[in-house]
């Protein structure tokens, strides 16, 4: 009876130990799962600060973690899918520009005036 309840909540057992290794704060993840006639949906919720080392440079971090979930339920016969929760109004915002000087023209620059 273990060995079945084990592989049903093996892949957010997965989940959860992977992403509880890249974040900082890894007290704050959970992994809510849900069934459907679509498959497994597994949400994955993290703190906000932390949201950004999941998704990683160009969702190169979280598709890796799908693509490996993918594998997890092959392996036991079901269709999983990954959702990054974020809750409304959290997007991040745009980068905000770093310099005062907004030059546009290599021309304009005195640092690089030969």
């Amino acid at each position: 009876m273990f060995k079945k309840k084990y592989m049903t909540m093996s892949d957010q057992l997965f989940v959860e130990t992977i992403v509880k290794a890249l974040v900082n704060k890894p007290e704050a993840v959970s992994v809510e799962r849900t069934v459907d006639e679509m498959g497994v949906l597994l949400t994955l919720k993290v703190d906000s600060e932390d949201t950004g080392q999941i998704i990683g440079r160009s969702g190169q971090t979280i598709q890796a973690i799908r693509t490996l979930l993918r594998i997890v339920g092959a392996k036991n016969n079901a269709r999983v899918n990954l959702k990054l929760y974020q809750p409304e109004g959290s997007e991040r915002p745009y980068r905000k520009e770093t310099r005062d000087d907004k030059a546009t023209n290599v021309n304009d620059m005195d640092d690089f005036k030969i």
